[in-house]
């Protein structure tokens, strides 16, 4: 075999990424896709893995999903999601952060008119500790 179908092979076996129109079933019911995962930007604990999701319905306007109920999205996205794909992505990093948004924002560029929520944990086992911000 080439290298490259060696390569092919490799990433066609990752359970990862999803298609962004594939939707993700959190405890809400809100419609949840994945944006990306951001592993360039270090975090306050070390080597942290921003996992970006887009989630219309926490918007300002004419959303139907509050704080709490993201915050429980996005418990359930950090164990069902991110956790069974850190191996693909290299080193266990110390934090996870998860984070929803209205729209789809680049990373790191403020936007006053979207909606965001960001949280923390800390994976350990297979389960996600909560860690606030």
């Amino acid at each position: 075999m080439r290298p490259w179908h060696i390569l092919a092979v490799f990433l066609l076996c990752l359970p990862w990424p999803l298609r962004a129109e594939e939707t993700i079933d959190v405890p809400s019911g809100q419609p949840v896709t994945f944006l990306d995962v951001v592993r360039e930007a270090p975090g306050p604990e070390g080597l942290t893995y921003r996992f970006r999701f887009i989630a219309p319905s926490i918007a300002r306007e004419g959303g139907t999903i509050d704080s709490e109920q993201a915050l429980e999205d996005m418990a359930a996205l950090c164990e069902s999601y991110a956790l069974p794909r850190l191996a693909a992505l290299g080193p266990q990093p110390s934090q996870i952060i998860i984070s929803l948004a209205d729209r789809s924002i680049p990373f790191g560029q403020p936007d006053p008119q979207a909606t965001q929520f960001f949280e923390a944990f800390r994976p350990e086992g297979s389960g996600c500790i909560w860690e606030g911000f």
